[in-house]
């Protein structure tokens, strides 16, 4: 075992050693139940020992763990609220009922997933009985579903854009690129317009959920439902991005080195972003 394995360990052996699936330990670490840090050298994230070791002396370890990261789909969700599986659909799509994650099935379908705990709490809340009990939908609820409304998708982008800046941190490059990527690039285009600063961004760009091969038609579907569509959801990213690009160009101005006195034999060095950039408008503009 390395040093860097005694003090901090991959995914796949932190999921292992909490006994956890891939999957629930992913969603552990997107609720912030487990903490990761980031891994050396510019690798992916890694989780330290001691945190293992935190959730590891829990009591009621692991169960508990898994407990907090159980979900459920429409009818296990039903299930749990003892409402029918139109009910519980009709809540979920109304905004009620957060997602927690999705995935395609072979169909194509875009199958929901609850977080369990939470649809026990909205069950056992007084103020929600007539959302469960009453034999007629209300009123809004039902004329807004007959319209079409369907904010899971919107809610899911609402909750993922936490995880994503929760990961970021303090560093405003990463949390540019974390809103971005749930915008359209025609979007991202029109509020940094510099190529420059978009490509500065792109390189902190979080990862977001595959789903089968990139270009297949159900990449596709599922890059639709991770991008902002409602006009006000939106023009709320956008707002979003032009004030954590503004403070990204601050931090990058007063960040930029002046340039060293070099002698002797030069060294490989790191261009600044900002210096690159301004170089090299110069030279277009000295060719033009």
């Amino acid at each position: 075992m390395t040093k860097t394995d005694r003090l901090a360990c991959a995914p796949g052996r932190a999921a292992r050693e909490l006994d956890l699936k891939r999957s629930e330990f992913d969603l552990a670490v997107h609720l912030g139940l487990v903490r990761t840090v980031p891994g050396d050298g510019g690798g992916g994230r890694r989780v330290a020992r001691a945190e293992i070791e935190r959730l590891r002396a829990e009591d009621g370890f692991p169960s508990g763990l898994r407990e907090r990261v159980a979900t459920a789909g429409t009818n296990e969700g039903a299930a749990l609220m003892k409402v029918s599986p139109a009910r519980f659909t009709s809540l979920a799509r109304f905004g009620l009922l957060v997602p927690v994650t999705f995935y395609l099935n072979r169909y194509r379908t875009v199958v929901w997933l609850y977080l369990a705990e939470e649809l026990k709490r909205f069950a056992a809340e007084e103020s929600n009985t007539r959302l469960l009990t009453g034999r007629i939908t209300p009123a809004p609820l039902r004329a807004a579903l007959k319209q079409g409304l369907d904010r899971r998708p919107r809610n899911w982008r609402g909750r993922h854009i936490g995880f994503l800046l929760r990961q970021a941190g303090d560093d405003p490059w990463a949390r540019a690129a974390a809103v971005a990527c749930l915008l359209d690039p025609t979007d991202v285009a029109e509020v940094v317009q510099d190529p420059y600063e978009r490509a500065h961004m792109d390189r902190c760009r979080p990862r977001l959920p595959s789903h089968d091969a990139p270009g297949s038609p159900a990449a596709e579907l599922a890059e639709t439902l991770m991008t902002a569509s409602e006009p006000d959801e939106v023009a709320w990213f956008r707002a979003d991005l032009a004030h954590t690009i503004a403070a990204a160009r601050l931090e990058l101005r007063s960040a930029e080195p002046t340039a060293p006195v070099v002698t002797g034999v030069a060294e490989a060095a790191v261009v600044p972003y900002e210096t690159a950039r301004h170089a090299t408008q110069l030279f277009v503009s000295s060719r033009g």
